[in-house]
C-alpha cells in the first residue's frame, strides 16, 4: 500500500493532549509519524503492537483495519481519545 493513499482508510482524530494538540490521521504515513514523533510514551504493550502493525500494513502483510484496531488499543492504553470521522 502507498504511504499517502487515502483509499480504504477512514480518518481518525487523535486527541494527544491539551486543547490544541490533536492529529488527523488519514494515511499510513500519518500513523507512522504519530507513533514515532507524537506518542506520549513508548513503553506500553499495545504501543509496541501498534508499531509492528504499522510496519506490517506498510509492507502489505495486514489490512488497514487491523492497523486501526491496533492504534485504537494503543490509544486506550495511553489515555488518548480518538474520534472517528464519518463521511
Amino acid at each position: 500500500m502507498e504511504w499517502n493513499t487515502y483509499d480504504r482508510f477512514p480518518p481518525l482524530v487523535l486527541m494527544l493532549g491539551g486543547r490544541e494538540k490533536y492529529r488527523v490521521i488519514r494515511t499510513l504515513r500519518d500513523i507512522a509519524e504519530v507513533l514515532i514523533a507524537d506518542w506520549p510514551f513508548e513503553d506500553g504493550e499495545e504501543y509496541v503492537v501498534a508499531v509492528k502493525a504499522c510496519a506490517d500494513a506498510i509492507s502489505g502483510q495486514i489490512d488497514v483495519s487491523e492497523l486501526q484496531n491496533a492504534v485504537r488499543r494503543a490509544a486506550a492504553e495511553a489515555g488518548i481519545a480518538i474520534l472517528t470521522v464519518v463521511h
